[in-house]
């Protein structure tokens, strides 16, 4: 029997709204016509823009995912509904892990550089750091993969054991070669924190990489670290955070906002009309070791995505923020992860907006400074171009003249993050 209950809302704790009355639920078999028409019947209850898609038979498909590329509505929806498996699921939101080599790159020009690798990883045990260059992935040159426009599939499947042979050049300049074997990788949810000393105020750092279930511990252990140092100004840096669990912005949004946020309106949920009973307010919550911050700024890029993007329009309207580096992605729709059979279908089912009525960044929120993600730099350097942004702000309280430049703003076209093309893999922004 295929399984439509409700698996967990990826950018959602209201599990319960679901439980009831799914039309879906009375899918019997797991055939291919039996889980393409779960994905029809979903679809057409619970899909936000459910009155634009076109309502097309199961028959005549030969697969689920195949029935969803043709009927989500673009451009909206461009990669936001995914199918995915259960298991890769399970393993990315509940415990911070993917199936991959451990890295994530950034296109800059012809190159293909290196933008941060993940600890105890293939990738990092064969020597990869952020700012390597690579030379050739699988027996192919990067400039053959970006002249056929197939970059984004030079990694391979994520199958463990799939073995990756590359040759690239590492900050040193000395070319190596290596083969990455792909395994299970855990992603540290809170990579680092660290405090800055600047005209006798404490300035708090935390790299923030998703927002699953174990991130609100590691959330927690930072500010009671912060609060402890007794911090007063907060840089956080989501640069190539793609989301997750809407309960974790939530929570790091009590931790930033404090006393001054607690009650007030986090986000406004907005359903089909199908679903209009379902929405909902979320509000801020007290946190014990809140810093009750002022203002914030954040670090972000084009890979910066979905709860990322959330935490920011949410505070907007009841402390500054500012954001450093490049325009966000642009996502501010979530999902429900309904399962079947051994997968998971996650539609867009709702839109956030916050106190203000604010949430149609479709193209993504502006950078206020923008910067450069200078990958020949690592995390939590100050001489690195976005942090050393963020930190003349926090310091002076305006952008530098180089982020007002618009000839700046412009350069930071050609070295974007590359999301990856798949939906939920746009989350994790890693291979």
């Amino acid at each position: 029997m295929a399984c439509s209950r409700l698996h967990h809302a990826l950018v959602l704790g209201l599990a319960a709204l679901l439980a009831d009355a799914w039309p879906a639920r009375a899918q019997s078999s797991c055939t291919t016509f039996g889980q393409v028409e779960f994905v029809r019947l979903s679809m057409r209850y619970i899909y936000f823009w459910n009155r634009e898609m076109a309502d097309l038979p199961a028959a005549g498909f030969d697969s689920p995912e195949a029935y969803l590329e043709a009927v989500r509505v673009r451009p909206l929806d461009r990669t936001f509904s995914y199918i995915t498996s259960r298991a890769a699921n399970d393993a990315f939101f509940s415990d911070s892990q993917f199936i991959g080599i451990g890295i994530s790159t950034k296109q800059i020009g012809d190159q293909l550089r290196v933008a941060q690798v993940f600890p105890d990883s293939p990738a990092s045990q064969a020597g990869l750091e952020r700012g390597a260059t690579f030379l050739e992935i699988a027996g192919r040159t990067v400039a053959d993969y970006i002249a056929r426009g197939d970059l984004g599939n030079a990694f391979g499947p994520s199958d463990i054991g799939f073995a990756v042979p590359v040759r690239f050049v590492d900050l040193a300049g000395v070319q190596r070669s290596a083969t990455l074997v792909k395994r299970l990788v855990t992603i540290p949810t809170v990579s680092m924190t660290k405090i800055f000393e600047i005209d006798g105020k404490r300035v708090g750092y935390v790299h923030f990489r998703n927002f699953v279930t174990p991130s609100t511990d590691a959330l927690n252990a930072a500010f009671t670290q912060m609060k402890a140092a007794g911090v007063s100004e907060l840089i956080l840096d989501e640069r190539y955070n793609g989301g997750g669990l809407v309960s974790v912005a939530q929570h790091l949004g009590g931790l930033i906002g404090g006393a001054r946020t607690a009650g007030q309106v986090f986000a406004e949920f907005f359903h089909n009309d199908l679903n209009a009973q379902r929405n909902a307010i979320l509000r801020f919550e007290t946190k014990p070791v809140a810093l009750d911050l002022q203002r914030l700024v954040v670090i972000t890029t084009r890979a910066s995505a979905s709860a990322s993007e959330l935490v920011i329009n949410a505070l907007r309207p009841l402390m500054r923020v500012t954001i450093v580096g490049d325009a966000t992605y642009g996502k501010p729709v979530g999902q429900y992860g309904l399962d079947f059979c051994d997968k998971v279908l996650a539609p867009v089912a709702f839109q956030l907006r916050n106190a203000a009525g604010q949430g149609d960044y479709f193209d993504g929120l502006p950078a206020d400074c923008p910067a450069g993600d200078d990958v020949d730099h690592l995390f939590g350097d100050a001489a690195e171009a976005s942090l050393g942004e963020a930190l003349f702000f926090v310091k002076n309280g305006q952008c530098s003249m180089a982020a007002r430049s618009l000839a700046t703003a412009r350069a930071l076209r050609a070295g974007r993050a590359q999301p990856n093309p798949v939906g939920w893999q746009s989350l994790l922004n890693a291979y």
